[in-house]
């Protein structure tokens, strides 16, 4: 019989929170890269970007895709299938149609205008040109095309809210002994050997041979993610997985950190330039993609393992021969009560301040940077100083119009994806 999670782990809430975050490192970034078609380039470019793009790559979008696999676990257990589907189309649809309309135009709008600095191109007119869109069912699950038409960074959303609903499909008609008989014996296998956790890994190893990696998609293919968000409802569904997480994390990082580095160097000779080997069939590329998807699984486990720190109380439960867990905070002083609970409460209220944060930070924070790069770019300055006010000054927007626009009303919250506001 499987061990039910002990609920709800704010350290992959934080750490979701740093990936969004750091989005706007990265795009910013990509403002000086050589390579990438970003919508506003600097006149001078480098590919020192290149490698710390990778870095991040690896493991930071299967991260958001694991750790929304991780929830929907817990939503689809307390709402139901049906309850499910309303709350994803209300909390991911709503705001990908919204935003689509009223802010995805801008970065290409901007595009055009850099390309074209000569032309006054009214913002409405272009519109007309943005929404200008035909069927493309071939590239599911983004089924609009168009000359100036695209997702954006909306992509997440997009593949996010397909997921969702496959999942739902698939709870709703496949019979639940089934998928829940394979699960207990992965959960009893990865117990008495941790390291079957790492046969995970295959499966994405394969897709990235395979098919390939979509630049578009942070250098991942699309249905690799699709392999991260199933894993993270299976391991949300089994404590069992997570100590066996807790206990391979020195291993994982070792190695995911060794696979990369192949990875890297395979792309770097598997084509003309890194970005070749994304698609390229000769043997350096397939193995360098094999290798990389990899070690995009052996980071996850790295990750979630060692941010795992709570200490666990195993205690044998009698009749069924399992070892169950439940939490225990760490000791401490009787005389750092105080301090304690003075440091518990601010880590609360900033919890209950930025937690919500994260998707509306996530939406907004792609036409706030592309915006400010736009202005940026033009002036006579340095490229690391350049890269720095970008950096802040994103930053600092992002959240000003979160908190001004955004989590002050109910309406703006259920735009952006947010639960209406506790009294």
């Amino acid at each position: 019989m499987p061990i039910e999670s002990t609920g709800r782990r704010p350290e992959l809430d934080a750490i979701r929170a740093v990936v969004v975050v750091g989005l706007v490192f990265f795009h910013a970034s990509l403002v000086f890269d050589t390579d990438d078609d970003y919508y506003v380039k600097n006149a001078v470019t480098t590919t020192a970007t290149t490698a710390s793009a990778a870095l991040g790559a690896v493991w930071a979008m299967p991260l958001l895709f694991l750790v929304a696999g991780l929830g929907a676990w817990h939503s689809l257990r307390n709402r139901g299938t049906g309850g499910f589907v309303r709350e994803r189309l209300l909390r991911i649809g709503v705001p990908l149609a919204f935003v689509t309309v009223a802010l995805d135009p801008v970065p290409q709008w901007l595009r055009l205008r850099g390309e074209h600095p000569e032309e006054d191109i009214d913002y409405w007119a272009f519109l007309g040109k943005f929404f200008s869109v035909r069927p493309d069912l071939a590239d599911f699950p983004f089924v609009l095309d168009g000359d100036w038409f695209e997702f954006g960074h909306l992509w997440f959303l997009v593949l996010l809210l397909t997921f969702s609903l496959l999942l739902a499909a698939a709870v709703r008609w496949i019979p639940a002994a089934r998928p829940a008989g394979w699960r207990d014996r992965a959960a009893e296998a990865v117990t008495s050997r941790p390291s079957a956790l790492f046969a995970a890994a295959v499966p994405i190893a394969l897709i990235c041979a395979v098919f390939g990696l979509e630049e578009g998609f942070a250098a991942w293919h699309r249905w690799a993610y699709l392999l991260f968000f199933g894993y993270g409802f299976v391991l949300a569904s089994d404590d069992r997985f997570r100590t066996a997480m807790r206990r391979t994390a020195a291993v994982a990082s070792a190695a995911g950190l060794v696979l990369f580095a192949m990875g890297l160097a395979g792309f770097m000779i598997g084509g003309d330039d890194s970005r070749d080997a994304f698609v390229e069939m000769n043997p350096t590329a397939i193995a360098a993609r094999t290798v990389f998807g990899a070690a995009g699984w052996c980071w996850l486990v790295a990750i979630l393992g060692l941010l795992d720190r709570q200490r666990v109380r195993i205690r044998v439960t009698a009749g069924d021969g399992h070892a169950s867990e439940s939490a225990t905070p760490a000791g401490g002083r009787a005389g750092q009560g105080s301090a304690q609970g003075s440091h518990a409460r601010r880590g609360r209220r900033a919890y209950a301040y930025f937690g919500p944060a994260a998707l509306p930070f996530y939406l907004l924070h792609q036409p706030v940077l592309v915006a400010v790069a736009y202005g940026v770019v033009g002036w006579e300055l340095p490229a690391g100083l350049k890269y720095l006010v970008i950096v802040v000054a994103s930053l600092a927007l992002t959240m000003l119009i979160y908190d001004l626009f955004v989590r002050r009303t109910r309406v703006t919250r259920l735009l952006f994806g947010m639960r209406p506001a506790r009294a």
